[in-house]
Formats: C-alpha cells, structure tokens, sequence
C-alpha cells in the first residue's frame, strides 16, 4: 500500500476523507493497522470547536486543526521499527492485536518522575488531539487505516477472548480508576469500601463505566441521572436502583430522593461524568458528610460555577478527586475485567453504532444525538 486513507477534521463540523503516505516505523515506533476506534466525548468537542484543555496545568492548550481524531483504538501491529516491548516487556510482533495508550508522557519532567498522572506531564502528546496531521508522519490518529505510535507510547495486548467490540472500551473504562480511589479515600476515612451508596451523573459511555465498575466492585445502591431515558433504561441492565430523566425532575426533588434512599444521610460515592460544570454542583448536593465527590466529566474548559467552600465542603468534610484521564497501570485490569464479565453485563450494549470511515460524518452527527452510547468508526 502506498497510501492511507483517513479522516481529517479541518474545524469545527468540517471533516473530510484525504490519503497520507505510509509511513516506516523510526526506531521505537509501531505502525498499527486500525481494527476500530470509538468516538470519545473529547472528540465530540473538537467537532463542536470547543478545544481548551487542560486548562489550569503546564501544558494547557487550544487543539489546533488539521486533525485526525480518535484515540480509543484496537488494532494490530504491521511494523516496528526495532524491538518494541509491551507494557508487560513482551516482544511485539507483527499480527499482535493491540491497545495502545491514548497518550505518550516524557517520562522526564518533575510530575512524570514523581509517578503523577500522565495528564500531569509538562510535555503531554496525545493521539488525536495534540498529535494533529500537519507534519510527517501524519498518522497521529485513529479514524484511519493505520496509526504511527510514537516511542513511549504503552502498549497494551488484548485478551484471546476479548471481541475489538469491547476491547474499544478499555480506555473509557481505565478511566474509571477514580471509583477506587474514591473507595480508598472512604476506608481511609473508617467508612467501608464496599456495599456503598453511589451516584453517577450522566450515563453516556464515560458514566455508564463508571456505573458498571461501581456496581462490580459491590456497590449496594447505585443511582443515575441523564437526559436520555434509553440511556437510563440501560443503567438499569447494569445494576442501577433508581434513575432520574432530568428534563423532567428538578434538583430539589431528586435529592430528596436521595435522602429518602439513604436514611437521610445522602450518597457515599458521586461521579459527575456529564460534562456539563453545573452538574457538579449538583453532586455536592448528593454527597453525604464524609463522603467523595469525583469529577471525571469535565475534561474541556466549558466555564466556572459558584459553590461556597464553608457550607459544601470544608464543614461537610467531603472530599473532591479530580480525574483527568486514565491511568496506564488500569488498561490490562480493565480490558481483564471486561473479558471476565461479558457473560454477565451486557456491554456489548454500550456500543450503538456502527460506521465505516467514509460516513465520519454522520457518524459524529450520530454521537451528538441522545440516542447513541459508543460510537465506533470502522477504518
């Protein structure tokens, strides 16, 4: 093959299929041959023009087009340029079927050799979004034929019995690692780390992980709001007791719902995955005293919302984790963990739609309905 077809996204709501040549791998690197890519919220953002991210850290930027999206990929090695390793130091070879990281951190700077998160990293790349397509090796995403992973990059292998349908899932739900910390934070706090009371806000693909680990690491009462009452009917298959549709219940009642459940008391566990800022005022409302908030929706700078320190943190003693994105050492437990669980859940429900690269845009018209859950492009 001499070219590679691929989606390019020039500016908001302008994509367009181009070619690229194929590239050979520089030492350390990989080409990957795409099986499927999933359409992650960030990627709905970037198609709307709303591009700040990481806003408050080193490496806050404005995502500069032309792009090529997608970063929840499955796919199999072609070619390595020399002996790369997986993230277990194995060998790879070509026609091992992969799951790269969604991000290559320097693994230098002071929050990298301090083992901080990678979206701490002071010289983050990350596929598909500050990777963009204007320099050779252009492939820097996944809504193409193939994907040019950088040195660096960890690399996953999937599981024999795990389908490319749900392997596309691993990244949203390594994302998921806060449902533990939240967890550890409660025990370390003297409340137990299992059989609590959770909420999740917002039940599209992001929340409904959530939602599925939390139920999975024993959860007793679980509760989810969305706007999209096939989606609540969803997180019912996945465990949760009461939902909320919230066009058509105000905070005040769905919090004295909440109270109702939970003796008064309000919920241990709230996850706001909605992206919307003004859910998160919303899951302070929810949480018990002592009990944590986990925001892990609102990776794209979409504005403030007020909340008073004194009244819903400081004197209730709640705890807030911030979670920007996934964690390496949570790629192979998660995708061992969906392996271990597809005969109990149904997660091949999570994904909706299906599209060939050639309908990108309907495709990404699709994502922003209520409708659609995971989203996938077939390359």
């Amino acid at each position: 093959m001499t070219d590679v077809r691929a989606a390019v996204m020039h500016g908001p709501g302008k994509v367009r299929i181009e070619r690229f040549p194929m590239p050979e791998p520089g030492p350390g690197s990989v080409i990957m041959k795409m099986h499927v890519s999933g359409i992650c919220g960030t990627d709905k953002h970037t198609y709307r023009g709303e591009t700040a991210q990481y806003a408050g850290t080193e490496h806050q930027r404005t995502i500069s087009y032309p792009l090529i999206c997608g970063h929840e990929n499955v796919g199999e090695v072609v070619a390595t340029g020399g002996d790369v390793r997986d993230f277990e130091g194995r060998l790879l070879h070509p026609g091992d079927r992969i799951v790269p990281g969604a991000n290559v951190s320097c693994g230098v700077c002071p929050p990298c050799m301090a083992n901080l998160p990678y979206y701490l990293c002071e010289h983050l790349e990350d596929y598909g979004n500050s990777l963009n397509c204007s320099e050779p090796p252009y492939l820097f995403g996944g809504w193409a034929e193939y994907l040019y992973l950088l040195p660096r990059t960890p690399i996953f292998r999937v599981p024999e019995n795990l389908p490319d349908r749900l392997a596309v899932l691993t990244e949203v739900m390594a994302v998921t690692h806060g449902v533990e910390s939240a967890l550890a934070v409660l025990g370390d706090l003297g409340l137990p780390r299992f059989g609590n009371s959770v909420a999740v806000l917002g039940v599209g693909p992001l929340g409904m992980c959530h939602l599925i680990k939390a139920s999975l690491l024993g959860a007793a009462l679980i509760v989810a709001t969305d706007r999209f009452p096939t989606r609540l009917e969803l997180a019912r298959e996945f465990g949760a007791d009461v939902v909320f549709d919230v066009e058509r219940t105000n905070e005040e009642e769905r919090a004295g719902r909440v109270r109702e459940q939970t003796n008064g008391l309000g919920l241990d566990m709230v996850f706001d995955c909605t992206g919307v800022p003004a859910s998160f005022v919303e899951a302070l409302g929810l949480v018990r005293p002592g009990g944590v908030v986990v925001e892990a929706g609102a990776f794209v700078d979409l504005g403030p919302v007020s909340i008073n320190p004194n009244a819903d943190i400081c004197t209730r003693n709640v705890s807030i984790l911030g979670i920007g994105g996934e964690r390496a050492t949570a790629y192979l437990p998660s995708m061992r963990l969906l392996a271990a669980n597809q005969d109990r859940f149904p997660f091949e429900k999570v994904v909706s739609h299906d599209f060939v690269l050639e309908d990108i845009d309907t495709a990404l018209e699709t994502s922003l309905r209520g409708e659609a859950m995971q989203v996938l492009v077939h390359p």
